[in-house]
């Protein structure tokens, strides 16, 4: 595959016809034109992500503070260790995402990657905030230098980073690919254990505040898969050449990779310790998400085998207050700010038995 080419600064001979646009190696003048778009779906979701400005200040956390003490060890250490991979991810988000825009030619997706650099900022200042609130100024730098000694999150940062570091070495068609999956990958796959995790919390009643904050990032994330799920339809589209069967073999096996990667990991840090959360159901989980993300991008499910949602529970938790999680159907509900409280009672006092598996 040839290398792509990078878009121009100032190119006063670009074409403002959006029916000359394309996303790689087009002619963009860079304008942003809302009224002016190839893609209107991007249009749309700038206008999205714009509304859901949030900042965590918004979620006290003053009872979490005083609640991580009464927690158990088990549930204090995957505590610690999730937000330790959270961290690090969504700060290379906010790196990487520059990189991307700069071969992509078009406008207003140009403007839906940097907003969403702009809200993985935001999510790294929550987890600082959170972190602040919680606990010592000892644990705090120590939850910020995990991913340099546990070497299993050392491995699963590595895949995602040597992916975005081959890109940007040799930004070639087959290695924006890479890029896109993987990016795809984080935000639809890698971070679904650990969100899992603290609403599995909040069904005790347990972290309220944030339950409240990883609530406001997953419907973040929630629209940046969308934002990568229809870049790759519309480069399905213009570039079917591109497509070829090794390289469906080649992004299905990447699923299977972060699959494997994410189930290892919510295991390891979860350690059969945590309420509704067993080894068992956390592998089915994440491979039923593998599935619906390979299927929204035309690629084969990696495990058809697994045909059900395992854990509705978790959806009823990222779907409190109208918030929807399919943005791909376009059914998002309104959003109304919470104050940092979080209505648990439907929640917390129904039976284990009618959310999925016990442990």
């Amino acid at each position: 595959m040839t290398e792509i080419k990078r878009k121009k600064l100032f190119n006063e001979a670009g074409d403002r016809d959006w029916q000359q646009r394309r996303l790689l190696n087009g002619n963009t003048t860079n304008m942003l034109e809302f009224n002016n778009v190839a893609y209107e779906w991007a249009e749309k979701l700038y206008m999205k992500m714009s509304r859901f400005f949030w900042v965590p200040e918004e979620c006290p956390m003053l009872d979490d503070k005083k609640q991580f003490l009464l927690l158990t060890e088990g549930e204090q250490t995957a505590y610690k260790k999730i937000l330790s991979f959270l961290i690090f991810l969504d700060s290379i988000q906010v790196a990487n995402l520059g990189y991307i825009a700069n071969y992509l030619h078009a406008p207003e997706i140009d403007a839906c990657l940097k907003t969403q650099a702009f809200f993985e900022t935001i999510h790294s200042q929550s987890y600082d905030y959170i972190l602040t609130s919680v606990v010592d100024a000892v644990t705090r730098d120590q939850v910020y230098n995990e991913w340099r000694t546990d070497q299993r999150l050392l491995e699963r940062n590595r895949f995602i980073t040597n992916l975005y570091e081959d890109f940007i070495a040799d930004p070639s068609q087959k290695n924006l690919l890479r890029s896109l999956m993987a990016n795809f990958l984080l935000e639809g796959i890698y971070f679904y254990a650990g969100f899992a995790f603290f609403y599995a919390l909040g069904r005790q009643n347990k972290m309220g505040g944030t339950v409240s904050v990883i609530r406001l990032i997953q419907r973040d994330e929630l629209l940046h898969l969308a934002l990568f799920t229809n870049i790759f339809r519309e480069l399905r589209k213009e570039e079917p050449h591109l497509f070829t069967p090794e390289l469906t073999e080649e992004l299905v096996g990447m699923a299977k990779t972060a699959v494997e990667h994410e189930i290892a990991w919510g295991q390891y840090v979860i350690q059969n310790q945590i309420i509704g959360l067993s080894d068992e159901i956390i592998a089915r989980y994440i491979k039923y998400l593998g599935n619906i993300r390979c299927a929204a991008i035309g690629l084969p499910k990696p495990y058809p085998e697994i045909t059900e949602h395992p854990m509705k529970w978790v959806d009823e938790f990222a779907n409190m207050n109208d918030v929807k999680t399919d943005f791909f159907e376009r059914r998002v509900g309104n959003y109304q700010k919470a104050g940092g409280k979080l209505n648990f009672d439907k929640l917390r006092n129904r039976p284990i038995g009618e959310w999925g598996s016990p442990l």
